[in-house]
């Protein structure tokens, strides 16, 4: 029988406007303290200097995290030419300059072919693995390797404003696992100079935006009555766009036992036809999520039933 965890069970999301300075893990560990809650995740790690949407899953929310994780997000961040650093970004050093800047034609000419699926070689100090261990380990130990480009999809990357000759500042909107560093990284090298990222800011994760975000500092201020009030986002805010499925109370806990239930009903197979090709509904008791299903021919089986 596994430990019984310590804390709150809470259930929902906190829209945290993640300050900069601090680990993305570090903040689950602060919004842990303020709350109580027993179980909590985040959805979409930030570097440190970064600030912006970091989404913070508390209690069944957690189950609901993947579908955060996969969404499209907005960045702002500043791009400083001349300097490539280690990293990518302000925290390296800096290990190649160039005197060459490029001006805003020359800038707008490059971007379209940064649009789009493309291939990008992740920043050397990152977190994927290589043989089991993390790149930035590899990296700060001074080995040697080469990290395997990925296909990333950028859907928008538009100039914000030219702050001056040596910086200028863009919006990008992506798919998931795109570096942003990287993005940066790879511009200068197109306008025919170095670069790297000088400041970020994430201004939305699907359903998360910097307009409904509560900052740590107010989240503390509020402590445990955090999850009575509307800071804390019902757990389905993640499956904005998933079909929803409404059950009987029979149905509802048939689902919740792990059992399947025959969709019957004209009405409820045209609704489930809309759920794309995996097939993902919310099943519901009037309001109440009852658990993520998969579409399985004229019944639906439970994927990860949410105990609300």
């Amino acid at each position: 029988m596994g430990r019984k965890r310590k804390g709150l069970a809470i259930n929902g999301w906190i829209n945290l406007d993640k300050p900069a300075g601090m680990t993305s893990a570090a903040c689950v560990n602060a919004v842990r303290r303020a709350t109580g809650a027993a179980k909590l995740g985040h959805a979409g790690t930030l570097d440190p200097s970064a600030t912006g949407i970091l989404p913070i899953a508390l209690g069944e929310a957690t189950k609901t995290m993947p579908y955060v994780t996969d969404s499209s997000k907005r960045y702002a961040f500043t791009v400083h030419w001349g300097a490539r650093t280690t990293t990518d970004d302000a925290d390296g050093e800096v290990v190649e300059t160039s005197d060459s800047r490029p001006d805003l034609a020359a800038i707008t000419a490059a971007l379209p072919a940064f649009v789009g699926a493309i291939e990008q070689v992740p920043p050397a100090f990152s977190a994927i693995k290589i043989d089991g261990e993390r790149a930035y380990t590899k990296a700060r130990a001074g080995e040697k390797f080469e990290l395997a480009s990925r296909i990333i999809d950028i859907y928008a990357f538009e100039v914000l404003d030219t702050i001056d000759a040596d910086s200028t500042r863009f919006t990008v909107t992506s798919g998931k696992g795109a570096y942003m560093r990287a993005l940066a990284r790879d511009l200068a090298i197109a306008v025919g100079t170095c670069g790297h990222l000088s400041d970020l800011r994430r201004m939305s994760v699907g359903p998360f935006s910097e307009e409904a975000s509560i900052s740590l500092e107010k989240l503390e201020q509020l402590g445990h009555n955090a999850s009575a009030s509307p800071v804390l986002l019902p757990v389905e805010t993640a499956l904005d766009g998933i079909p929803a499925l409404a059950l009987s109370e029979r149905e509802a806990e048939k689902l919740r036992n792990g059992q399947a239930v025959p969709i019957l009903r004209p009405q409820d197979r045209e609704r489930i036809a809309s759920a794309g090709d995996d097939g993902i509904v919310l099943a519901l008791d009037a309001t109440t999520p009852v658990a993520l299903v998969r579409v399985d021919g004229i019944q639906i089986r439970p994927v990860r039933v949410l105990n609300l």
